[in-house]
């Protein structure tokens, strides 16, 4: 196990640290991952490739599987409680709040797939790459849902589009 550690460790620690959140997250993926590593071993067949492409496909597939979670919980947290999606801060300001709130609002009528793609970034902070990795569809799909889901929030609230005004968004 520690000729694994040695040899496959910071490929594993890069691989995490670009797919989690904080050091901490990828500090328990890391260990999830050698066990995951140890476990499937045996089934390693050097003729379908080398032992790095298996120690990273399964990094990957981990770690994918862990942003799934964390996206699914987000999604079954109480629509009530806007506040606890990070959608709305409070702020000093009541405009804050009442716009935070209606984005919020907004977010949610849009369909469950756009709003994960939404919240995926916006929450959790993902770039469209790891955003098309966890939801295994295509970097145009998400990018396009991204944009489409952005101007439909902005539609529902009410706001004119920037780049009416002459301002690219």
């Amino acid at each position: 196990m520690h000729e694994c550690i040695d040899q496959f460790g910071s490929l594993i620690w890069s691989i995490a640290r670009r797919l989690t959140r904080t050091r901490a997250d990828a500090e328990d993926a890391v260990q999830e991952i050698f066990t995951d590593v140890w476990r499937s071993a045996g089934r390693f067949d050097p003729n379908q490739g080398s032992e790095k492409v298996f120690v990273a496909t399964i990094a990957r597939r981990r770690l994918i599987d862990r942003m799934r979670r964390a996206a699914h919980q987000a999604r079954t947290e109480s629509t009530d409680d806007i506040d606890s999606l990070g959608w709305a801060d409070p702020g000093n300001s009541a405009e804050v709040c009442a716009e935070a709130a209606a984005a919020a609002r907004a977010v949610m009528q849009l369909r469950p797939e756009q709003r994960q793609v939404l919240e995926l970034g916006i929450l959790q902070g993902l770039s469209h790459s790891e955003i098309a990795d966890v939801l295994q569809m295509p970097l145009g799909t998400v990018k396009t849902m991204m944009r489409r889901g952005l101007i439909q929030v902005r539609e529902l609230m009410g706001i004119q589009n920037a780049a009416s005004d002459g301002v690219r968004s």
